[in-house]
């Protein structure tokens, strides 16, 4: 209920400033990991998605369909940047690439360019990431997590990190 009531209060202010003509102080980002890879030696470095892995990539895409995103990162590998297609798509943006090897260089980027957008990244990344952006200390999860979407509220000084979980499931 704590949480809920957080929420709604950050919304509520988030409505306001709106009114008030602030609307850039305010923007959400989400961050998630990219979808299901194949695992084979075929592709030891940069293995595509699994039929899964894609079907979940659509799942994003229209849990994000309401949601104004204005740019698309994603780190330069196949997973990540097909996890983030179907939403670029959708919203007739680019995937603009991003490297992991600086995330707070990266995280202060998101913040002066205050826009609403999706980042898509890996296990060992993205909660890392989400953690910068809140000034929490958030690690890697493991590596069978692929449901998970935080989602960073920004509004003027203040974040709020929300963890939310798809409801997509896989069907073997």
């Amino acid at each position: 209920m704590k949480r809920f009531t957080r929420l709604f209060s950050l919304l509520f202010v988030s409505y306001l400033l709106i009114g008030a003509g602030l609307k850039k102080e305010i923007f959400t980002l989400y961050l998630v990991r990219h979808s299901e890879k194949v695992v084979s030696t075929e592709y030891p470095y940069d293995p595509p998605l699994t039929q899964c892995g894609a079907e979940r990539a659509q799942h994003l895409s229209a849990f994000l369909e309401e949601v104004d995103v204005e740019a698309i990162y994603s780190t330069n590998f196949s997973r990540t940047e097909q996890t983030a297609q179907p939403t670029a798509s959708a919203k007739g943006l680019n995937i603009q690439s991003y490297s992991t090897s600086n995330l707070k260089e990266f995280s202060s980027q998101l913040l002066e360019l205050k826009q609403n957008a999706l980042v898509t990244g890996h296990s060992n990344t993205t909660g890392v990431l989400a953690g910068i952006l809140v000034d929490q200390e958030i690690g890697a999860f493991e590596e069978f997590i692929y449901h998970r979407i935080y989602q960073v509220v920004v509004c003027g000084d203040q974040r709020q990190l929300n963890l939310l979980h798809t409801s997509f499931r896989c069907e073997p």
